[in-house]
């Protein structure tokens, strides 16, 4: 594989909101943003009542391990079954898991029988059905968008996911509120079902456009064997680095951390503090997306990666030190617009970059990076947080991603990407 120099020099100019204008990849990406804020509902609901009933620092952390854990060991394979089989089975296979586990979690919720084991088991389940779904996920977008609209296209199915993590907080609040954990949990099921329902429908695999790669099964050293080969295309290298860095120092930290956070934020009823800095988070990453898109200011390069993620990183360490609550919402919205152009433009640059022989690998790859590596977040979480404090933890990871965003653009320099 050889790398570009600049992928953007290589693209005609796009036309603004192409993915909106098509009816099958708008369809997909509300499917998509209906599933990711069922995703963040669940999230809401399952992580409150597992703070109200257990009070544990280790357990929070091992909400973000096993969130992406899955990811970091089978997201190469996943990969490779995106590359190979049809991409909306796959993610339908995803839906139902997300299905069946907020289920069970409404029934154990409702019977009283919730122990900490068995919420492991769900979060692990979860974690599974999200590590699916995103390989197949990103290969459907090649179907709906030529090449030159491709950036556009991943760009407008990171804002609808961000929309997702926007409303997803709002309405898992609202649920947990006004019709309890049991019943929010059991409406929470029908955020899955639109996109699974349109991919019945839609002739679209993930492989219209370029065809489907056969190939054998793929092994764990089939994953190693990817890594290398990957590390002599230097633009890609420099962005699954970029995603790894972001994906160790913050993570899921933000989110699982959040009841603590509403709790010595909040303005008296730590219920709606809650909801509330979590749509701060989604706002600004949706506000981001759609500006991104409106105005093309900023195209996909190392560059723009390198400052949106430092950016990113600086909000982190302000959020988690400040005692006020106003300037703890305006860094979370902030944060949220650096981190859709820091995570929109490395997926980009890897959509636009990865060989089609071996897209599914390099998708699941960057997968590997950019959500597995979120389990060394959460083992920081758990360890840390329990020796200095969630707060502590939290700052040391913004800044340890400043700083890992500086020397990686130093490294990159030197290797002249």
């Amino acid at each position: 594989m050889t790398a570009s120099n600049t992928t953007q020099n290589r693209l005609s100019r796009p036309a603004r909101f192409v993915a909106l204008r098509n009816k099958q990849s708008r369809m997909y990406l509300i499917g998509g943003g209906l599933a990711m804020m069922g995703d963040n509902i669940e999230h809401v609901i399952t992580y409150w009542i597992l703070w109200e009933t257990f009070h544990s620092p280790a357990l929070v952390g091992f909400q973000v391990i096993s969130h992406w854990l899955p990811s970091l060991l089978f997201s190469v394979q996943f990969g490779a079954l995106a590359q190979r089989f049809d991409c909306r089975r796959l993610i339908q296979i995803a839906q139902l898991t997300f299905i069946l586990v907020s289920v069970t979690w409404g029934v154990l919720i409702a019977t009283g029988t919730l122990q900490i084991w068995l919420a492991c088991i769900l979060l692990l389940a979860h974690g599974f059905a999200g590590a699916l779904w995103r390989p197949a996920e990103q290969m459907m977008l090649h179907d709906f968008a030529a090449r030159e609209n491709l950036p556009g296209t991943v760009r407008m199915n990171a804002t609808f996911r961000s929309l997702g993590v926007l409303f997803g907080p709002v309405v898992g609040s609202l649920l947990l509120l006004g019709l309890g954990p049991v019943a929010g949990i059991f409406t929470n099921v029908l955020f899955y079902l639109p996109l699974s329902v349109f991919l019945l429908r839609t002739p679209f695999t993930g492989h219209v456009r370029d065809g489907m790669v056969a190939r054998g099964r793929t092994s764990f050293l089939d994953t190693l064997r990817v890594l290398k080969r990957l590390w002599s295309h230097k633009l890609l290298t420099s962005m699954i680095l970029l995603a790894g860095a972001s994906a160790v120092c913050v993570g899921g930290s933000l989110q699982a951390s959040m009841p603590h956070f509403a709790a010595i934020l909040g303005t008296g009823n730590s219920g709606l503090s809650y909801g509330a800095l979590l749509f701060a988070n989604g706002a600004g990453g949706v506000l981001g997306g759609f500006l991104l898109e409106a105005t093309g200011a900023i195209r996909p390069n190392a560059r723009a990666a390198f400052i949106s993620t430092a950016v990113f990183g600086a909000t982190i360490v302000v959020f988690a030190l400040t005692q006020n609550y106003v300037l703890a919402l305006v860094a979370l919205f902030l944060g949220g617009v650096a981190d859709m152009a820091s995570a929109s433009i490395a997926q980009s640059v890897v959509q636009l970059e990865a060989p089609t022989a071996e897209r599914g690998h390099v998708l699941g790859a960057y997968g590997m990076a950019s959500s597995g590596l979120s389990t060394g977040n959460g083992i920081t979480l758990a360890a840390l947080g329990a020796a200095i404090g969630i707060s502590a933890t939290v700052a040391w990871g913004g800044a340890a991603l400043v700083l890992t965003t500086i020397a990686l653009a130093v490294f990159v320099s030197i290797r002249k990407v």
